[in-house]
């Protein structure tokens, strides 16, 4: 029984630590940027999102219609993001999870009257749900500042 606990003490510790260094290498880097005009593709892993035209449909979110940048760019900074870039027509934020550190960028692209976006993990495989779930975050406080401010 004793080597059953210390061997699954010493697993723990070995993700614990391989988690610590994603998340520290996660910290390096920063966002794709626009490539020809629109954001970046995805990669082969499903641990991002995106409203580009592009996308694979099981990885496609809606982009924000009738929305302004500086909109949305509020909307992100309520919700925990903190921008990093701003140009015109583009504009790049990051959030970092509290328990382990790991950093996650968003990017925005204006095209008229839509904000397009794109939420991706900077590391690893799987993301659970979180960038998708992130930006139905920033479309939900979207929703409530037009109730407010309309």
């Amino acid at each position: 029984m004793i080597p059953l606990i210390i061997g699954a003490a010493a697993a723990v510790g070995i993700v614990g630590g391989a988690g610590k260094l994603l998340a520290l290498r996660s910290t390096k880097g920063s966002a794709p940027g626009l490539v020809d005009g629109k954001l970046a593709a995805l990669g082969n892993a499903p641990n991002a999102v995106s409203s580009e035209a592009d996308t694979p449909e099981a990885r496609k979110v809606a982009p924000f219609k009738d929305a302004t940048l500086d909109a949305v760019l509020t909307a992100i900074n309520a919700t925990g993001g903190k921008i990093v870039t701003q140009q015109k027509g583009y504009a790049a934020a990051i959030y970092t999870t509290q328990l382990m550190g790991y950093v996650d960028d968003v990017e925005l692209r204006v095209s008229g009257k839509t904000v397009h976006i794109r939420s991706a993990s900077r590391v690893g495989y799987s993301d659970r749900g979180v960038n998708r779930a992130r930006v139905e975050e920033i479309r939900n406080m979207l929703g409530a500042e037009k109730i407010i401010s309309g």
